[in-house]
Order: structure tokens, then sequence, then C-alpha cells
């Protein structure tokens, strides 16, 4: 194990979409090309994942892709996912494989944050209790409930908590019911605050606008966290990470370089 905190950025795909989905009441008929991310912490007292990206197999075989991301046309076309951009992958360019991994941490339980847990069995998994049980419901298009056979197996939360020192679980629900977010205090640099789907965009942040998709369309709910998180990034002169931003994720080390 390392002597310090260090997080490496992982492309775990791409996806095209209208812009919508993305910022509420804005971007109709404009597309955006959107990096899907995990993220591996490496920290003296363990690794974590947060999210993991998609079911590759939903990709590759043409039966399962149809049936799965067909249904999401026009709005959003299925995402571009190389074999070499799965979780192991990354992990054995490492030197590790999914057993090293001590907790993943889910952000939400859409397809391309939760997916690739098939190629993680046996890993701890952490989820909010509340994003779990609206997943459930089945009233959320971008679940796929075949993803979710395991969740009796799962940790789940009900509050903020310390997953390890200096990296602690924030809730930020609104784009979906019991969203988290991380932040992570580095040895080096300023502190990080993954946002997750709270922000897809930097636009999300800087002009104060709420996803598109909101659960159960509670825009305050989703403004409400973006505003949280902003509070205390400046609280903590922290970095706030955007997950869906194709221009910030070009800012970011190249695997496997990191930051720390």
């Amino acid at each position: 194990m390392p002597n310090q905190t260090k997080i490496w950025p992982l492309l775990t795909g791409t996806i095209r979409y209208e812009k919508t989905i993305s910022t509420h009441g804005r971007g109709h008929g404009q597309w955006i090309d959107a990096p899907i991310l995990a993220y591996l912490i490496e920290t003296v007292h363990g690794r974590i994942l947060y999210d993991v990206g998609c079911d590759y197999r939903k990709l590759a075989d043409p039966a399962l892709r149809a049936r799965h991301f067909t249904p999401m046309l026009p709005t959003v076309e299925a995402p571009c996912m190389q074999p070499t951009q799965r979780i192991p992958h990354y992990l054995e360019r490492l030197g590790l494989t999914p057993s090293n991994i001590d907790l993943v941490f889910i952000s939400h339980l859409h397809f391309d944050h939760v997916g690739g847990l098939c190629d993680l069995p046996g890993c701890e998994v952490h989820v909010h209790q509340d994003e779990l049980q609206a997943a459930l419901t089945g009233l959320d298009s971008g679940i796929f409930l075949d993803e979710l056979i395991h969740a009796n197996q799962w940790r789940v939360q009900t509050d903020e908590y310390t997953l390890a020192p200096g990296i602690h679980a924030i809730t930020t629900p609104g784009h979906t019911a019991g969203h988290m977010s991380l932040f992570i205090d580095l040895p080096q640099s300023r502190p990080v605050i993954l946002c997750g789907d709270a922000a897809d965009l930097n636009e999300n942040l800087a002009d104060e606008i709420a996803p598109g998709c909101c659960w159960q369309n509670n825009v305050e709910l989703a403004l409400a966290s973006i505003r949280k998180l902003k509070t205390l990034a400046n609280q903590e002169n922290a970095q706030l990470w955007p997950n869906h931003d194709m221009a910030f994720f070009k800012t970011l080390p190249v695997f496997p370089a990191w930051c720390d």
C-alpha cells in the first residue's frame, strides 16, 4: 500500500446524448460527447472505487445492446466502450486484481455507474438506502434491474459517513433519490470533491443549473445539492470535479498517471 492518497481517473467509455439530459431546460437539439468515469482512490487504509462504468456485455452483444439501449433513442445513444476500458484491465496495468479493492462506492444506480460490478465479484459495495429503494420501484429508465440482483449483499448506507480517514461520503440527492458524492483529502494538492452526477458539467456548478433528469422532477432538491457542494468546496478550498464534462476530463492526468 502507498504512504499517501492518490486518485486515478478511469475513462470507462463515452456516451453521446442531447445536452438537455445534463442541463435542465437548456441544450435542446444540442448533442454532447461525455466521458463515463470511474475513480480508483488508493490510501494507506485501502483502495476504493468510486463508480464502475457500464456492463460491457450489454454493449458487446448485439441483442443485449438493442434490448437495453434502443429504447433510449433518440435522446441517448448507446455508450462506446472498449474491452481495455473495463475496470479489471485498468487494475491489471497497476499490478492489481479486483481482490485488491477494499470497497466499491456507488454514487447512484444508473447503468453507466453500476453496470461494471459484474467485473468485480466479491467486492464490498456501498450504496445509499434511498437510492436502492427508489431503484427497485422500476420507475427510473436509467436503471437496469438485472444490475441490482446482488443488492441483498451490499452495505446499504443511510447517512453521510467516513469511508477511510480523509475520505467522506456526501449526500447529494436530486438527480436520483439517494445520490452520493465523495470528498477526498490529498497530500500534495487541494482536496477533491467527486460530484458524480449531482453536477455532470462545469455549467451545472457555475450557473447552478440542475441536471436535466431529476428523480420525481425535484429540481429544487438537485439545486440544493449543487449549492451544498459549492459551499463545501469554498469552506475546504476543494476542487469540484464534474462527472460528464469532456473538456474538464481532458485536464486530468492520463492513466496511469494520477492525482495526489
